[in-house]
């Protein structure tokens, strides 16, 4: 019963991913507010790279990142950032959809060298705060840039100031 309703807000928001990561033109991707933000391209290719995290997070206790590879391809495109999301999305989904819920209670940790990044928490609060919420964050700071690009946001609950009525 979790899985399912894990799987239907992945499915929901994945859509709006889509929609937001569709949004970005080639000419905004090179825009950062500030010298310690990332640019839009970086930015944009994170929020493809956390739906790679979902197998790692679902299906193990232990994620290490000190053996992670993740190869976030050529992001001098937005085409190119929204073809590995739809990667990521679509190897995110089999884990949901493979994932045994009786282990959302075991004990998850991030390591890198054996050694702690995050403190041990049930996997369920992981999935919850490190996948979803962390994703829904950046999403947040996409559109931002979007809007100081001076380019359109697309709705993702509900019509924005760009959208008639």
């Amino acid at each position: 019963m979790i899985k399912q309703a894990l799987l239907g807000e992945f499915l929901h928001e994945a859509e709006n991913t889509r929609k937001l990561l569709q949004a970005i033109p080639d000419s905004a991707l090179d825009y950062k507010p500030s010298e310690i933000n990332w640019t839009t391209a970086q930015l944009a290719s994170h929020v493809a790279e956390v739906y790679n995290w979902y197998d790692g997070t679902f299906n193990q206790d232990v994620f290490d990142m000190g053996t992670y590879q993740y190869d976030k391809g050529d992001i001098s495109k937005a085409e190119n950032i929204v073809a590995k999301f739809e990667e990521n999305v679509a190897k995110a989904q089999k884990a949901i959809e493979s994932w045994d819920e009786n282990t959302m209670m075991n004990e998850w940790r991030m390591e890198t060298g054996g050694n702690s990044i995050f403190p041990p928490m049930p996997k369920i609060q992981v999935i919850r705060s490190f996948l979803y919420n962390h994703l829904y964050h950046h999403r947040g700071e996409l559109v931002v840039y979007l809007r100081f690009t001076g380019n359109k946001v697309p709705g993702l609950y509900g019509p924005t100031a760009d959208d008639q009525f």
